[in-house]
């Protein structure tokens, strides 16, 4: 019965889709044939009045220009009444009444806020990632918005970027897979439900590489590079049905990406089979004349004939489109091609039928941070946070005796939504102060700030453009210290919350020196000195590098920045009631020296071993290769111990599937789960590969004393990878299977795979 349903399912949705775009194919057409050329120029213009402003521009005379045909979309505010009014303007007082569509930065959640992106695929959970995601959109469209402009997909291998906080490391594997969750999650499977937005992946493409780790520079690599670790999670994105695509602020090939046709069209389009919007991310348009690439009109045609649909507040193809439409410099399909897939977008919405479908001034008080919301929050966080180290189970900590609390991120409450929370309230998170007094019974707390997140004017000046992030205390180094030791000395543990101000991390805020800064460095060398155990929280957005605290403090609890509930869920891994399960997905460098370092690199042709006084090896001189915690890396408070590699058979041919499978074990006290990681190595092929890439991955729950098998199914297609063809395929020869706890610390098996 099934065999026969199935297909003539497939039909009737089949059908159905086709008639569906039959429909909105004769709406739109009729539509397109009343527009002038102005105004379906006008439907390529993005605008905001403020709000999320991350530019020097922001647009002006914006309700004229609605009135008058002259804007596409609108992103910056937010609340069904203020979203209504300017839907009125543009639905009544414009010629032709067409909608606007309305977008905003919902990065890690709109009003309640989760962790920071890093943070979350730190879980490596990715349905709770698309839950998180579903959250989010469920809000934003309760405050009027049907646009997100999000996942942020780039692939980071160089912490020193402040955006590496947005994306989800250094692999292309899982950030592919989180990267399709996140698009179902905010967009579900249509947009019929107003619970729903159109996702925007970005930064397209590369942006992640940028050089030097400076925001905004230049990349530059080679074809099998981006095909092979950069491009994966873009289009993985796209698979998932993802609605439009943000271009990025780098070039590509020495072409800008907002004006690179190859890039735009030629890969997105005709290679990937793209069909929805592309817009510029801010000003990139009007930034091409900065690369080099012309004044406003040529850059703005460039960007209309590369592929772009939607300029995001240069105003260039406003401007100056027309114009070079009259001159033959592009042609009225580029125009009409980019006003339709604008037009297309609205219609999927629905707004054609209803403008005012996500203006609901009934949903805000039921569905914007309540109390439900705020549980999942809270329940999402601690699956974020990573156990960099346990020396002797300090953790959990225990419910009596005297915690002394110390550190600049202790009582703050701004601080815990990380950075790009843009409609995050400070207000309304809940500081580790409050968490752990929530959580810690009858513990006796003694609070002491000990030190100003830093004491560089500079850098409190740079970081507090958005508000006082870092605030400094009036009282001089020595004093706060001195406060904190007296503390420490009367207590029988010490918390140390120290790292980063949120928007020490994010767009625009990349460091050289990413260390935690010397004012913190300093009250935690204090705090050693007392003699007693200190638990280091960290907060961050990005790898640190921890060379000092892995050497000295005995426990190291990584929290990034984990949103609305950050207080209650650090509290709550402190004291036992979650186990950490977290692993990281960037390598924490031991040097700044030595990024880029991340685990999937190539073999050289002298490879350094270890080897005691080798000369003419690939090493430093002053610091070993590896990481200081490797990808993939986070302990528990329990042990879990694998077994070897166990496989159906060790010689396989064409399609034959494998089967590898490993016991693991919980040997510890505590109920914990364990992410099971498969890492696949191929060490001869027609091109230099990896050392290993990963290829799959799961998550048990084990109790104490309990042991499960985890079985990977391993085809050919975890055997392909881009050749100097760029054709993706796999090659016969020898592999070695690799199953572990990191991408470090594995058990191996080797396999021969024929033809």
């Amino acid at each position: 019965m099934k065999k026969i349903l199935f297909p003539a399912l497939l039909i009737i949705v089949s059908v159905y889709s086709r008639a569906q775009d039959a429909k909105m194919d004769a709406f739109i057409n009729s539509l397109m044939s009343k527009m002038t050329v102005d105004e379906k120029i006008g439907q390529l213009n993005l605008v905001t009045p403020g709000g999320a402003v991350t530019g020097s521009v922001v647009s002006k005379d914006v309700d004229d220009k609605i009135r008058k045909g002259q804007v596409g979309g609108l992103f910056g505010i937010t609340g069904p009444d203020k979203v209504r009014q300017a839907q009125d303007i543009a639905v009544k007082n414009s010629r032709l009444h067409i909608p606007l569509i309305f977008g905003l930065d919902v990065i890690h959640g709109h009003r309640t806020i989760f962790p920071i992106p890093l943070g979350l695929s730190c879980s490596w959970d990715t349905a709770l990632i698309r839950r998180s995601a579903g959250i989010a959109a469920d809000e934003a469209t309760a405050d009027g918005l049907n646009w997100a402009f999000s996942p942020m997909v780039d692939i980071a291998r160089d912490p020193r970027w402040g955006r590496i906080s947005e994306g989800s490391g250094e692999d292309p594997f899982l950030g592919s897979q989180i990267a399709a969750s996140m698009v179902k999650g905010y967009q579900g499977s249509d947009y019929k439900s107003t619970h729903t937005l159109m996702a925007c992946v970005k930064h397209f493409a590369l942006y992640g590489a940028a050089e030097a780790g400076r925001d905004y520079n230049t990349v530059d690599m080679s074809r099998i590079r981006m095909y092979e670790y950069y491009l994966p999670p873009y289009k993985a994105a796209v698979d998932a049905g993802v609605g439009s695509v943000m271009s990025s602020f780098n070039e590509i090939d020495a072409v800008p990406a907002t004006g690179n046709k190859w890039l735009l069209t030629d890969l997105l389009r005709k290679q990937w089979g793209f069909k929805g919007l592309v817009v510029s991310d801010y000003t990139s348009v009007s930034e091409m004349i900065n690369h080099g690439m012309g004044d406003i009109q040529t850059v703005s045609t460039l960007a209309l004939n590369a592929g772009l649909d939607m300029d995001m507040v240069s105003e260039g193809m406003l401007n100056t489109v027309k114009k070079s439409l009259a001159e033959g410099k592009t042609t009225q399909k580029q125009i009409d091609d980019a006003c339709r897939r604008i037009l297309e977008a609205k219609y999927k919405l629905g707004l054609f039928d209803d403008p005012y479908r996500y203006m609901d001034n009934s949903r805000p008080g039921k569905e914007i941070l309540t109390a439900s919301t705020r549980k999942a929050a809270r329940e999402i966080a601690v699956h974020a946070f990573v156990l960099l180290k346990n020396d002797n189970q300090l953790l959990p900590l225990k419910r009596s005796g005297t915690i002394a609390l110390v550190g600049p991120l202790a009582d703050s409450k701004r601080n815990m939504l990380g950075t790009w929370s843009v409609s995050g309230d400070p207000d309304k998170s809940v500081s580790l102060r409050e968490g752990i007094g929530n959580v810690a019974g009858d513990v006796n707390i003694i609070y002491a700030k000990g030190a100003n997140i830093s004491d560089d004017p500079m850098l409190v000046k740079r970081t507090n453009v958005f508000g006082p992030e870092i605030t400094v205390d009036t009282r001089t180094p020595s004093d706060m210290i001195k406060e904190a030791v007296d503390a420490a000395n009367k207590a029988d543990v010490v918390v140390a919350a120290l790292g980063e101000a949120a928007d020490m991390t994010g767009e625009a805020s990349s460091r050289s020196d990413i260390s935690i800064p010397e004012s913190q460095e300093n009250l935690l060398k204090a705090l050693l000195q007392t003699g007693k155990p200190v638990v280091l929280v960290l907060f961050n957005g990005r790898p640190l590098t921890l060379t000092y605290e892995d050497g000295h403090v005995p426990a190291i609890l990584d929290a990034w920045f984990a949103g609305t509930e950050a207080g209650n869920a650090i509290a709550d891994v402190l004291f036992g009631n979650y186990n950490p399960s977290g692993k990281i997905t960037a390598s924490f460098p031991r040097s700044v020296g030595q990024i880029p370092v991340y685990y999937n690199h190539k073999h050289t042709g002298r490879p350094y071993n270890g080897e005691d006084n080798a000369k003419f090896k690939s090493d430093y001189l002053d610091v070993a290769n590896d990481p200081l915690y490797p990808f993939g890396y986070g302990l528990s408070y329990t042990n879990f111990s694998y077994s070897d590699v166990k496989l159906n058979k060790t010689s396989l041919k064409g399609n034959e599937p494998l089967m590898a499978t490993v016991t693991v074990t919980n040997t510890g006290k505590y109920a914990g789960e364990e992410t099971v990681q498969l890492y696949i190595s191929d060490p001869v092929a027609s091109v230099t590969r990896s050392v290993e890439d990963l290829k799959g991955f799961q998550k048990v729950m084990l109790q104490p004393g309990q042991s499960k098998d985890v079985t990977f199914t391993i085809t050919t297609n975890e055997l392909k990878f881009y050749n100097s063809d760029l054709k993706y395929d796999w090659e016969a020869g020898q592999f070695f299977v690799r199953i572990g706890t990191n991408s470090r610390d594995v058990k191996s098996a080797e396999i021969n795979w024929a033809k």
